[in-house]
């Protein structure tokens, strides 16, 4: 018998032993509680979690671009005091609404 022969053979009977032993059996129940388990709960794949946080940041740059031209807007609007606007006729001052930066909306 040479020795790839016996080598075989011996990794074949390990091969065999392994997979008829009782750990055989924990690790696939165990497998088969956490699916189980992560099927219960609500996750994302990584996938849709990149995708998110993509969407995320794009979003928080359009927002940071829309505060710099809202405020470049309001610098070249002349400012109208609150006595300069009649109420008779209807026109009231919007109210100023603020969002602090990192603020999730």
């Amino acid at each position: 018998m040479d020795m790839n022969t016996f080598f075989n053979d011996l990794q074949n009977k390990i091969s065999k032993a392994v997979e008829n032993s009782p750990a055989k059996d924990i690790e696939k129940n165990v497998k088969s509680m956490m699916t189980q388990g992560f099927s219960k709960l609500d996750l994302v794949t990584r996938e849709e979690f990149d995708i998110q946080t993509q969407v995320l940041a794009k979003t928080r740059a359009k927002l940071e671009a829309l505060e710099t031209r809202l405020a470049a807007l309001e610098a070249k609007a002349a400012p109208v005091s609150p006595a300069a606007v009649s109420p008779a006729a209807g026109v009231q001052a919007e109210p100023k609404v603020e969002i602090a930066k990192g603020e999730v909306l």
